[in-house]
């Protein structure tokens, strides 16, 4: 069993489902990538995954444990982080104070995580008395997987961490992605650029209306005629 599975999840905001017997996982030191058409429900299936709608069946498991019922912050507390697509820095403070925020639950010294932040990410240690809201926008991306770092988390979940940013800025963003899949945490990615996500997925699952369609490794998804025809342009 993966170290983080959202198990045969239905539901949605109110009334309307939104997810259909949706299964996705990733284990520590692996990226899982969910790609889909728009309006496939893959930020929805991860908002479930954190706890952010109410699921009508299924269930979600952290390292065996049942968080099905536990807030999202309780959540965050028991190891798992989450970058938004929008609105994922605070633009009036500086990137180290940016930093400072995503350690708000921890207690002991955060100044080693910080340097580790700055080791993976050069420019935010170059940058870190400038105003977040001064940053390009794939350095604000790296601001923004920075501070969720800071908890230490055991789960890294990322909506759309390369959207809007350039082809260069995609693939230094991925390298990043794939050193912290390597240092043991569990990465879990929707991305609508599927063909280069798939291209660095340990796993990946393609979604549509809420269900899956495939699920595989990267390698075979990429390789699959089917998908390649109907989700990554031939």
């Amino acid at each position: 069993m993966s170290y983080l599975i959202g198990q045969n999840m239905t539901g949605g905001y109110g009334g309307a489902d939104i997810l259909f017997d949706c299964t996705i996982g990733v284990e520590k030191g692996e990226i899982a990538v969910v790609v889909g058409p728009n309006g496939a429900g893959k930020s929805t299936a991860m908002k479930a995954l954190l706890g952010m709608l109410n699921l009508r069946e299924g269930q979600v498991l952290l390292n065996g444990k049942d968080i099905t019922k536990l807030s999202p912050q309780d959540r965050v507390a028991e190891g798992m982080a989450f970058v938004p697509q929008t609105n994922n820095v605070f633009a009036g403070m500086t990137v180290e104070e940016n930093l400072e925020m995503g350690a708000f639950l921890r207690r002991d010294d955060i100044q080693v995580t910080i340097d580790e932040i700055y080791d993976l990410f050069p420019i935010l240690g170059d940058k870190r008395a400038q105003l977040a809201g001064e940053l390009s926008g794939g350095q604000r991306q790296q601001v923004a997987v920075g501070r969720a770092m800071m908890t230490k988390p055991s789960v890294l979940m990322l909506d759309e961490p390369t959207a809007g940013v350039s082809p260069i800025v995609m693939d230094e963003l991925f390298d990043r992605i794939i050193e912290i899949k390597r240092s043991g945490i569990a990465v879990l990615m929707v991305e609508q650029n599927a063909r280069q996500a798939l291209n660095i997925a340990d796993k990946g699952y393609v979604l549509v209306t809420g269900e899956n369609r495939y699920t595989d490794t990267g390698a075979v998804l990429l390789a699959d005629p089917e998908v390649r025809k109907s989700f990554l342009g031939g």
